[in-house]
């Protein structure tokens, strides 16, 4: 199994095949990763299944997405969550749950097969954006530097993410990093994210851990 998985997770080159026209941003699909993915699992006689599984944290429904890849008797899993909106606009309930499935599937992959989501350094996308960036930095104007006191405030504010981020992992059953990315992505479709400072930032995201983590631990104290 370990040669076969890192056989598959050296040569595996999934393309960004989706483009977000309201962000100007490509993105890989879960379709995209299982379309590179197959050829890869043919030449090493492996299997790759997909399940999901609703699971209720507090109020909160999310869909736990498990990649399990076999080769012959060995066995190796992978699972990501991802929370069901309360509405969407243009969606039915079946649809919503199909896009936190879609998520959920997605960062289960990722980890498996140890796929990022930075900008393809030979893709147009990623040189459109180094050129625009670098266009912002010269007309945009500096940053205020933060106090040493409000730099210790952000570092404190960060370790009791990361604290909470252990605990959410234990009470859940999953890894420390799936729940964190999932914690930043709720973070970033907040509409007050993009225009908060960093201690702002650390802040919705201390608030989004302490209350998933008081959910886990209510739904266990049931």
């Amino acid at each position: 199994m370990t040669n076969s998985l890192l056989n598959i997770q050296s040569k595996l080159i999934a393309p960004k095949g989706q483009f977000n026209s309201f962000g100007k941003y490509a993105y890989r699909s879960t379709e995209d990763i299982l379309k590179a993915v197959k050829p890869l699992l043919e030449e090493n006689n492996a299997t790759l299944t997909l399940t999901d599984e609703p699971v209720l944290i507090g109020d909160w429904h999310y869909i736990k997405a498990t990649a399990t890849i076999k080769v012959d008797e060995e066995v190796k899993t992978v699972s990501a969550y991802a929370r069901e909106s309360d509405s969407k606009k243009g969606m039915d309930t079946s649809q919503i749950t199909g896009t936190a499935s879609s998520y959920a599937r997605k960062y289960a992959l990722n980890g498996l097969f140890l796929i990022d989501d930075t900008k393809d350094a030979d893709s147009n996308a990623y040189h459109q954006q180094n050129n625009r960036s670098a266009a912002k930095k010269q007309t945009a104007k500096p940053k205020p530097q933060m106090s040493r006191q409000e730099q210790t405030t952000v570092q404190n504010k960060g370790k009791l993410f990361s604290s909470f981020v252990e605990q959410i992992a234990v009470l859940i059953g999953a890894e420390a990093s799936q729940v964190k990315n999932q914690l930043i992505m709720e973070a970033q479709n907040k509409p007050e994210y993009d225009k908060a400072n960093q201690n702002e930032r650390a802040t919705i995201l201390l608030r989004l851990a302490e209350t998933m983590k008081n959910e886990a631990q209510k739904k266990i104290e049931k």
